[in-house]
């Protein structure tokens, strides 16, 4: 396995020239654990790793430290040393969501992919909101947007064929096609994405097809399948970590766990590009600071009660609108507890070090 085949280019090479000077090696992490890290390096040699202390303590946030699919610089240990990850490449794409919970942190799903597919179904797990938030984390990401509706066996050819259709008005530049993994449908799809060197992302709900997808390409029962519930239509759940898997015919893989919660990580300037239509319609509104919901004058409301507007659309960007704005207003207030800290910590450090020169003047040290 040679570094191009993990994705290393000219590109990478010049961000890491400076790092080879001090004798480390480039690497491509494709696992983590809390412990350590699974990494990649030349000649298809797997080693762990941990991760050194600079980088824990210069990260802002979790989303700062490695992640799967990520370029790492690795100090090799010997035989009572361990391998040691002393530096992050910067990042091309990061595809991210915020944890779940009230966290005002990130999670990141998959680093330097080039495309991440979304599997879903026309069935229970169709849902054109959830489809919204992806499409907006995906566009933050700067990754290309795949879409599979799965599991057209279970359904009528026209549903699934529909559920394509509304998919697809949502953003045009995402490619979406009806599969269905247990016939073996779809996988040539998958397969334009995993050019040498190219990294794909899966994600979508527990049940979906999501496995029985990877094991096709991965061409063995990678990952373990069980028997779809009749009541709710899913799948027991089949991932249970993140990792990057390197496949025979070419490129890789990021499968990930069944995704319970698709929370923000966006900004305002991603939210008016995922709902242009809704932003143009802003523009004509009465007031420039219009609240779209009880401001008179709204082209917004007109446009719904006119039913030129889809409700659940409209509604579904008020709502997302009120998290990243709670998003925003978390973080802010995190920022501030951290600075206090630093300051605090500050003034301690230096108390401190008056303290030990006052101590070292009064026994007349000379050091």
């Amino acid at each position: 396995m040679s570094l191009s085949e993990l994705g290393w280019d000219k590109q990478w090479q010049s961000a890491f020239k400076p790092y080879r000077a001090k004798g480390w090696v480039p690497a491509r992490l494709i696992r983590e654990s809390p412990i350590n890290y699974g990494a990649m390096i030349a000649e298809d040699e797997e080693i762990d790793a941990i991760l050194c202390g600079k980088l824990w303590h210069d990260a802002a946030c979790d989303a700062d430290l490695p992640a799967v699919g990520d370029w790492v610089a690795v100090d090799l240990g010997g035989e009572n040393r361990p391998h040691v990850i002393r530096a992050l490449l910067p990042r091309r794409t990061c595809f991210l969501r915020k944890m779940p919970g009230n966290s005002s942190q990130a999670q990141v799903i998959g680093a330097n992919i080039d495309c991440v597919a979304v599997v879903t179904d026309a069935g229970t797990d169709f849902n054109l909101r959830r489809m919204e938030r992806y499409f907006m984390l995906i566009s933050r990401s700067k990754a290309k947007a795949l879409v599979l509706v799965n599991k057209s066996d279970l359904y009528p050819l026209e549903q699934s064929q529909q559920a394509a259709a509304e998919i697809s008005a949502l953003w045009a530049d995402a490619k979406v096609h009806v599969t269905s993994a247990t016939r073996g449908e779809g996988l040539k799809v998958l397969k334009k994405f995993l050019r040498k060197g190219e990294t794909l992302c899966i994600v979508g709900s527990s049940g979906v097809g999501k496995s029985t997808l990877v094991n096709q390409l991965y061409g063995d029962d990678w990952q373990w399948t069980g028997e779809v519930n009749e009541t709710t239509g899913r799948g027991r759940h089949t991932t249970t970590s993140r990792e990057l898997v390197l496949l025979d015919q070419g490129g890789m893989l990021i499968d990930n766990p069944g995704m319970r919660e698709i929370q923000m990580w966006t900004d305002e300037e991603t939210l008016r590009g995922s709902f242009a239509d809704i932003a143009a319609l802003a523009t004509n509104c009465k007031y420039a600071n219009c609240n779209h919901r009880m401001d008179d004058g709204c082209a917004i409301r007109a446009a719904v009660e006119a039913g030129e507007l889809e409700r659940g659309r409209y509604e579904n960007f008020l709502n997302l609108e009120n998290e990243i704005a709670a998003l925003k207003k978390r973080a802010e207030k995190r920022q501030m507890a951290v600075e206090r800290w630093a300051k605090r910590n500050s003034v301690k450090a230096r108390n401190l070090a008056d303290r030990i020169q006052l101590e070292r003047d009064e026994r007349g040290d000379i050091s």
